[in-house]
């Protein structure tokens, strides 16, 4: 008897042990299922902008950046509100930028913990609504400004910058105190499409006809993509005894400069900007639909402005 059984349990197919002994499928089963049913990715851009037309092409595409040459009127009054994240600590920096940019506003983000905290989009609105032409966002991180947000209203492009290297007027030696007027603009080293679309973005911020009894001067130099805003202001001063006379390229002395001096006082602040993306319209943080996004052209070492 107790041979019959085990001839019995014996007998039972091999294949029928083995799939009860691991009925669940194994890992490289569930990868090589999840690849079937997963599409193919596309393949990556080879091309990290769209902005790549003539300059008459993209006073076409932005008209509002980009004045007719045909009308004698300047354009609109730059009217900026300035604003920062939700619940920031950066007010001084934010007051600071009011100082820099004329007629601007700054309006704190801060709200109660259960209070309504508005979109950059709604906010943009509002100021399209209020008669201002540029909201800009300043972002920080870890209490240091790390980025600024430039959104060109009513309808964008809306510009992403990185901020660093951010001092204060009281960190640099030798500084003087601005003044209200309205300063000169000096804008270097903006060749490419993308570097035209960026100057007039800046060009926009500050009203055409500066107050020369100022004598400020507001410089962004383009220096390798990295982007240097400096303020400066002209001083005027007597020649000392020691200092040599001012000759031209002939070795002459120029006529009217014989006792007068020229030279450059910094104001602050001091920072670097570094485009990261531009948007079209005005589109929420993540940026679906963009214009220019930094980092997705093969040739790594080719520069974008």
């Amino acid at each position: 008897m107790l041979d019959d059984s085990d001839s019995n349990s014996d007998s039972s197919p091999p294949e029928a042990m083995q799939s009860n002994a691991n009925p669940l499928p194994s890992t490289a089963q569930l990868a090589s299922a999840k690849r079937k049913a997963r599409a193919s990715s596309p393949p990556k851009s080879t091309t990290s902008t769209t902005v790549s037309l003539a300059p008459a092409a993209l006073a076409a595409k932005f008209p509002t950046l980009f004045p007719s040459a045909e009308s004698s009127e300047p354009g609109p009054i730059p009217k900026i509100l300035i604003t920062t994240s939700i619940n920031s600590t950066l007010h001084e920096q934010a007051r600071t930028l009011t100082t820099l940019f004329p007629n601007s506003k700054y309006i704190r983000r801060s709200s109660h913990r259960y209070g309504y905290k508005f979109s950059v989009r709604e906010i943009s609105s509002y100021a399209s609504k209020a008669g201002y032409t540029t909201v800009m966002v300043l972002e920080e991180t870890m209490k240091k400004p790390c980025g600024l947000t430039i959104v060109h209203l009513p309808t964008g492009p809306t510009f992403h910058f990185s901020v660093t290297n951010w001092y204060e007027a009281r960190s640099i030696p030798g500084h003087g105190r601005p003044t209200p007027h309205a300063p000169e603009l000096v804008l270097n080293n903006f060749s490419t499409p993308l570097g035209v679309l960026t100057a007039h973005l800046f060009r926009s911020l500050f009203p055409a006809t500066p107050d020369l009894e100022g004598r400020q001067v507001v410089t962004f130099h383009n220096q390798r993509d990295f982007i240097f805003l400096r303020r400066f202001r002209y001083v005027i001063r007597d020649k000392r005894p020691s200092e040599k006379a001012v000759v031209d390229a002939d070795g002459r002395v120029m006529a009217g400069g014989e006792d007068v001096r020229a030279g450059l006082q910094e104001l602050g602040p001091r920072l670097t900007l570094k485009l990261r993306r531009v948007d079209k319209g005005i589109q929420r943080a993540s940026g679906q639909d963009w214009e220019w996004k930094g980092k997705t052209d093969r040739l790594r070492t080719k520069f974008q402005l």
